[in-house]
């Protein structure tokens, strides 16, 4: 490939050098540099690919894009752009021959619910007779092969490299989590998503590094519905009028409200011993009774935006009872078994506000008691400890206090903090340092009708300890408590 067919697309002007060099690898990463490579400069928060210039050129490159005048060997191509972001994007889109293009693009955006709704829609056309690839927070999964995820959204030139990926194995469509950072880095810039997705929005990621306010945060989840083909939204979400206010795509609403072109109506919570769902009827453009394997009116909204996607790709009534009777998303309500008469469920839950919704939900279910296993990240905000604390010591019967990842703090002191915002409440609490230890304990003391909630890590398998990480994952932590208390 030339300098200038990689550049397709791209505003840029010509410092020096000529366009027709051929170019033989796409890098962004300057210790990645290689002879007649193209390196693209990414001004980054933690490094400026600039800096790195005369490293690069000691490589021998055939092009280097920046976003300023640089010095470089003669025999270098130098072009500058506006913004190096999305450049990378339209050079990695080139690069590895549009692979997009060649698929059905499934978009799925907001705060809550994005992982979850992912992977009922991958589950739901998969049955429908598609292949389908995943890229979210958990993983990337292309066939039989799960990639742990480093960003809900990876950068563009991984993007795309994927998605090659995913047209070699067969797939003839991909859903994936589309982050507002992803739109704020342009990682998704020059792609257009068949379908987009939005399940609702609450302040997140507002910060340093992140976004500067919330209305940067809303704007951000907004682009993708002037990237896609086709917009589904949450109609009841108090922000729904905000994301498609510019919107330029076709729309499909779903929720609640009569207005809904998808419709759940007379809902009902199902508790049984070690199961708890929720079912509802559908009406509107599909009508049905619909049981969902996990808790909670979010799971019914969730169900609802994977059921309006999935009847775009020809997925039959008997198709969506069997996906939704039969869902399993690693660390996100999960059920484990527990060979007791209570319920025991692994949550991503990690912040106040996620971890006040999924007890708030719980408790509609009138458990025995509500017991909540918890602990904090260390080298994080004191603030967000006290808030788990205050919202478990609030909500939750008996808050098992525990380790979480505790990187390179004491655990005894990110324990301390929380108990801080637990003594704000008259919330029972017990403090089990090691978390093996905290699960055995809950499975041990627990009561008739009880509800457990695993909360904080999800589908991690490890734990963070002074730069260190060690295997640890929720469900076998379950299990193997499990077994130590039958034996």
């Amino acid at each position: 490939m030339t300098i200038k067919e990689l550049l397709k697309g791209v505003d840029y002007q010509v410092q020096q050098g000529g366009l027709d060099r051929e170019v033989s690898a796409l890098v962004y990463d300057s210790r990645k540099a290689e002879k007649d490579c193209a390196f693209v400069c990414i001004s980054g928060a933690v490094a400026d690919g600039h800096k790195f210039v005369p490293q690069v050129c000691e490589e021998g490159p055939a092009l280097i894009v920046a976003e300023h005048e640089i010095e470089a060997a003669e025999d270098v191509t130098v072009v500058i752009v506006d913004n190096s972001r999305p450049a990378l994007a339209y050079m990695s889109a080139n690069y590895f021959g549009h692979p997009a293009e060649k698929l059905k693009l499934i978009g799925v955006t907001g705060t809550k619910g994005k992982t979850t709704t992912t992977y009922m829609v991958k589950t739901m056309l998969e049955a429908a007779g598609h292949k389908v690839g995943l890229i979210g927070t958990i993983e990337t999964v292309i066939g039989d092969v799960h990639t742990p995820a480093l960003n809900t959204t990876p950068e563009s030139y991984i993007l795309h490299e994927s998605f090659a990926e995913m047209v070699k194995a067969g797939c003839d469509a991909v859903v994936m989590e589309v982050s507002s950072q992803a739109f704020k880095l342009d990682r998704t810039a020059g792609i257009l998503f068949d379908i987009g997705v939005y399940t609702n929005l609450a302040p997140d990621h507002i910060g340093a590094n992140e976004h500067a306010s919330f209305e940067e945060y809303r704007d951000c989840k907004a682009m993708l519905f002037r990237q896609c083909r086709l917009g589904i939204g949450n109609i009841d979400d108090e922000h729904y009028d905000e994301i498609f206010r510019d919107a330029t795509c076709e729309k499909m609403t779903y929720g609640f409200s009569e207005k809904a072109d998808l419709r759940a109506s007379n809902e009902q919570l199902v508790a049984r011993d070690d199961y708890l769902g929720i079912c509802y009827d559908l009406s509107g453009v599909l009508n049905m009774r619909v049981d969902v394997d996990m808790p909670g009116d979010f799971s019914a909204y969730n169900s609802m935006a994977a059921i309006a996607v999935g009847l775009q790709f020809g997925a039959t009534p008997e198709i969506i009872d069997e996906t939704m009777k039969n869902l399993h998303v690693r660390g996100r309500v999960q059920r484990v078994e527990t060979g007791r008469e209570c319920t025991l469920l692994v949550d991503y839950a990690h912040n106040a506000m996620a971890l006040e919704s999924l007890l708030v939900t719980l408790r509609k279910y009138d458990p025995k008691r509500l017991v909540c296993i918890f602990g904090c990240g260390g080298n994080r905000s004191k603030d967000r400890r006290f808030e788990m604390g205050e919202v478990s010591g609030r909500l939750a019967d008996l808050s098992i206090i525990t380790s979480d990842n505790p990187r390179f703090e004491e655990p005894e002191a990110i324990i301390e903090d929380i108990k801080t915002g637990i003594g704000r409440t008259d919330g029972e609490y017990v403090t089990i340092i090691d978390r093996a230890d905290a699960v055995r304990y809950a499975l041990e003391h627990y009561q008739k009708g009880d509800v457990i909630v695993l909360a904080g890590k999800g589908h991690e398998d490890y734990q963070e300890i002074r730069g260190v990480k060690h295997h640890m994952d929720e469900v076998e932590l379950v299990e193997a408590a499990r077994r130590a208390l039958d034996a």
